[in-house]
């Protein structure tokens, strides 16, 4: 949609396609927009479909009175490109957490993981992430995760589609090289994610001098509104019997909104 100018904004409200940074919350993007775009200060912002703050790519700005249609941008479907890494697992399933787990995984083969994937095509019950922002009376299941309270819980779960789901690259990260990645994206992070420890536990498990290499994959996926990507990289792991996790998540489109038209 092309950028409207102050006055038709404040009419009929706009969608901005916006590119949400490596280690941004989505509302650390709203206030950069805010700043990007003077004549945006004062208006009413909200973004439509929630990015963690280890995923970057497109997120969508509701402006003014565009708010009123919030459900329709909600509800639009999604690509990502998914990179897997092999020989983790964390209690958030992406890099942001405390790994929980690891093992070998020097047998794993590329044709494993395709096969894998087959379990993951069609429509599925997906449970939410124990560190989402999704609510249990009246409590984010992420406070309740902190809390070690998950046990006195019924997980929640929703229906969800994947309409196409397939490796595009098979590849090995070196262990210093995923150590300062690591390292990297989790310094990019602004609040409290326990950034602190959980480097700490990664520089247990990774050495700035180790010689080991850790298989990854990437992976492309389409999917219906509220599929969690970084859900499927730890389920890739329970259906193979390993440890895994999301690397890297970037979501290329929220319905005809591309990421090559996104403002950075």
């Amino acid at each position: 949609m092309p950028h409207s100018s102050k006055q038709s904004l404040n009419k009929a409200g706009s969608v901005l396609n916006l590119y949400k940074e490596l280690g941004e919350t989505p509302r650390e993007r709203l206030e950069r927009l805010r700043v990007q775009k003077a004549h945006l200060e004062h208006e009413v912002l909200s973004y439509a479909g929630r990015l963690d703050p280890m995923a970057e790519g497109v997120m969508l700005c509701l402006v003014g009175s565009a708010n009123s249609r919030r459900e329709e941008y909600l509800d639009m479907s999604k690509e990502y490109t998914l990179d897997v890494l092999f020989g983790f697992e964390t209690d958030t399933y992406d890099i942001l957490g405390k790994v929980i787990e690891s093992g070998e995984v020097d047998t794993l083969r590329v044709q494993n993981i395709e096969k894998a994937l087959n379990e993951f095509r069609g429509k599925m019950s997906q449970e939410y992430p124990p560190y989402s922002s999704k609510t249990v009376d009246g409590k984010a299941l992420f406070e309740w995760a902190r809390e070690g309270m998950l046990n006195s819980i019924i997980m929640p779960s929703r229906s969800v589609t994947v309409y196409d789901i397939a490796i595009t690259h098979v590849y090995k990260i070196k262990e210093p090289q995923l150590l300062a990645y690591i390292e990297s994206c989790v310094s990019k992070v602004n609040g409290d994610f326990r950034q602190e420890e959980v480097l700490r536990i990664w520089k247990r498990h990774l050495m700035p001098n180790g010689t080991r290499e850790f298989p990854a994959a990437t992976i492309t996926i389409s999917c219906s509104s509220g599929t969690y990507a970084r859900s499927i990289a730890h389920g890739l792991g329970q259906e193979l019997g390993v440890p895994a996790l999301a690397l890297h998540i970037l979501r290329t489109k929220v319905g005809d909104f591309s990421i090559e038209k996104s403002l950075k």
